[in-house]
């Protein structure tokens, strides 16, 4: 799927659509330069799974977790921008990615692609002009 967005407003509807329809267990790949509008969309994903507090960037803390509105369900944010070596961060991504219980989201994924499940959805962000992205979802959301 392609999609153009015009605003931020669009990005965070987008990421709501999306986010309605994970149930745990999938793994986001967000991919995108700096202010293309990656955690706006986890914004959005979070909206989409009844997150009731606000979400913010994981940069400077690498992960946040968020409780869902699904029973049992958690959101687990990860930003790897500042990352430097991914084994520090191997244990812990390897067994969230892997538990059906969390939506984890990375974003700066290149340092850690090596371990992240085959298969898992891929949405990149690119900035057309000032206020426009093309977005592109590769891999299934149910």
């Amino acid at each position: 799927m392609e999609r153009e967005i015009t605003s931020e407003f669009e990005m965070r509807k987008l990421g709501q659509t999306i986010g309605q329809q994970l149930h745990g267990g999938e793994v986001v790949e967000l991919v995108g330069d700096v202010g293309a509008g990656k955690t706006t969309l986890t914004k959005g994903i979070a909206v989409g799974l009844g997150v009731d507090e606000a979400v913010q960037s994981p940069s400077f803390t690498i992960s946040r977790t968020y409780q869902t509105a699904q029973p049992g369900i958690v959101l687990a944010h990860y930003d790897f921008y500042r990352l430097t070596d991914p084994g520090i961060m191997a244990d812990e991504l390897s067994e969230v990615t892997n538990d059906t219980d969390v939506v984890t989201i990375v974003e700066w994924a290149e340092i850690v692609n090596d371990i992240l499940p085959e298969g898992h959805i891929r949405i990149a962000i690119v900035a057309t002009d000032e206020s426009t992205r093309r977005v592109s979802v590769e891999g299934v959301i149910l």
